[in-house]
């Protein structure tokens, strides 16, 4: 299979599973903190991706003029971009989120450009577009007040920063393995929210950590979720230029609206139809021009 299939195939993995998330997120967060699920999610990832890097006996090693970016990678996209997601919905709403954080892909376009020059073609911006469209058709025009704004402009810096994580990953030299990379960058994600969340842990009730449903979908939030979806982000970046990786990033919202309307008895329309078809078509042209 050819390189950018197969990183096309990897991201679109990732995305897929982040857009799943959403059925157990939403079950968790009822018991849980945001911070303290993210907290313990980080943990619960970054222990198996040590137990994976151990079996297979890949390098723990990372050149000392590399750290920064690693650093950075989990500051920017796996701390600051997660806590502004969280932050922002809180202050606005569900769909003002999945539309904004949604735009991540044409941000990724514009710092690949400035970042990593890769040429924005016209068949690229064409693709962002009615993907874009696709969403947007998908999530339902919903009317917005003032209230909202404030909200929508930490969301704004969410997906911005989403999208300077996905192309400082290109930055990574392709000799390093990305389960070491994603753990590290986890790694220090988890530092940098540990004292929030131990401020949320504090208030918490000690019984929901006796629930096994609890844990059941902390690890399948830690394990699958993050550690395998980041590293399958990580590796698909690796393989495909990031202007038309970003496309897959699509794939959240598509699947998680589904699996919404599947698990959860919500209502989607003929407008969910069309708008996965718009989006199905902004990827395949992007992994045709590949």
């Amino acid at each position: 299979m050819k390189s950018t299939y197969l990183g096309g195939l990897y991201m679109a993995l990732a995305a897929s599973i982040w857009g799943g998330m959403y059925v157990v997120s939403k079950i968790l967060l009822e018991n849980i903190a945001p911070f303290v699920l993210v907290w313990i999610r980080y943990l619960v990832a970054s222990l198996t991706l040590a137990i994976g890097i151990a079996a297979t006996g890949q390098s723990w090693r990372i050149r000392r003029r590399h750290l920064p970016l690693v650093a950075a990678i989990g500051i920017v996209g796996y701390a600051l971009s997660i806590w502004l997601q969280f932050l922002g919905t809180k202050l606005s709403t569900a769909q003002m989120g999945a539309i904004i954080t949604s735009t991540t892909p044409a941000f990724m376009v514009v710092f690949s450009r400035f970042i990593l020059g890769e040429k924005i073609t016209v068949r690229k911006a064409f693709s962002v577009g009615l993907a874009t469209v696709g969403v947007l058709m998908i999530v339902g025009n919903a009317g917005f007040g003032q209230s909202d704004r404030l909200g929508g402009v930490i969301l704004f810096a969410a997906a911005l920063a989403w999208a300077l994580m996905s192309v400082l990953v290109k930055l990574v030299p392709k000799s390093y393995s990305q389960l070491t990379v994603t753990f590290y960058a986890i790694l220090v994600a988890t530092l940098g929210i540990t004292p929030a969340a131990a401020a949320q842990l504090l208030r918490s009730s000690p019984g929901i950590w006796l629930q096994p449903s609890i844990w059941s979908g902390v690890l399948y939030l830690g394990v699958i979720s993050t550690a395998g979806a980041f590293f399958l982000w990580n590796k698909g970046l690796q393989l495909v230029n990031a202007s038309s990786g970003g496309l897959y990033f699509f794939f959240q919202p598509l699947v998680g609206t589904f699996l919404g309307w599947l698990i959860l008895g919500e209502t989607v329309g003929f407008s969910f139809w069309l708008g996965a078809v718009l989006i199905l078509t902004g990827i395949a042209l992007v992994a045709k021009e590949s």
